[in-house]
């Protein structure tokens, strides 16, 4: 398929030729789905904390007899049925985090990013430069692309800190450059922007991972396990 080229100013100055299957021959939604579900789980803090029956004030003496009152049966008040008494299932720090194989992760990324192009939702701009920190600049180049008014993720080639600093301030805008994409930050905005560039660093990598394949089990060595039933085998 064919992807049209624009300038910062919006106007079509050629045409960028790519196959989404090259990126990816197929896409893995479930793949995707613990890629972006890893994403979000890591980005938690996990610092909630409440106090248990043990660690709130109060007497643990019990209120009242058990009997003869005309009352419900009742403990000490830090008991968590009564107001002010701690949480029965109290909340912990903890670390919500948890880790896909690297290999995994690169895969879905390259996934997302087929998808996006397949969908026609990625827009490829020329080259992007902006001299000094401009806010009103990047702002419109988004309204000239057709992207103003959506969430869009602009990915260069290299960080850049001007336009970094141009960018920072629109509500929905985010940028990362294309060594630091995955498949969430892919998968998160209604549209991409990319320059020229950066896709093609993006093709060159994915193209490095899929000549490499997957990893080879290497042969076991003499000494382990599996190298000395392979010597004896031979042997035999």
């Amino acid at each position: 398929m064919n992807l049209a080229v624009y300038d910062m100013a919006g106007k079509q100055v050629g045409s960028y030729e790519i196959d989404p299957a090259e990126l990816a021959p197929r896409v893995s939604r479930q793949l995707l789905h613990d890629a972006v579900v890893m994403y979000q789980a890591n980005a938690r803090q996990g610092t909630q904390k409440t106090k248990t029956r043990g660690e709130v004030a109060g007497s643990t003496k019990k209120l009242y007899r058990q009997k003869g009152t005309g009352n419900a049966r009742a403990g000490g008040r830090r008991s968590g049925t009564r107001r002010g008494g701690g949480h029965i299932f109290a909340k912990r720090p903890r670390d919500f985090g948890w880790r896909m194989p690297r290999k995994a992760l690169q895969a879905a990324a390259r996934m997302a990013l087929a998808s996006r192009i397949a969908e026609d939702e990625v827009k490829l701009v020329e080259s992007i430069t902006v001299e000094s920190p401009k806010t009103a600049v990047v702002a419109g180049m988004l309204r000239a692309l057709g992207v103003g008014e959506k969430t869009v993720l602009v990915t260069p080639e290299k960080h850049c800190p001007h336009f970094w600093k141009s960018a920072r301030n629109i509500e929905g805008v985010s940028v990362s450059p294309v060594g630091d994409l995955n498949a969430w930050s892919i998968l998160r905005p209604r549209s991409i922007v990319m320059t020229r560039a950066a896709l093609d660093a993006f093709r060159a990598a994915a193209k490095t991972a899929v000549e490499r394949g997957p990893v080879k089990r290497s042969a076991a060595r003499p000494g382990s396990r599996g190298g000395k039933a392979a010597v004896k085998k031979e042997a035999t």
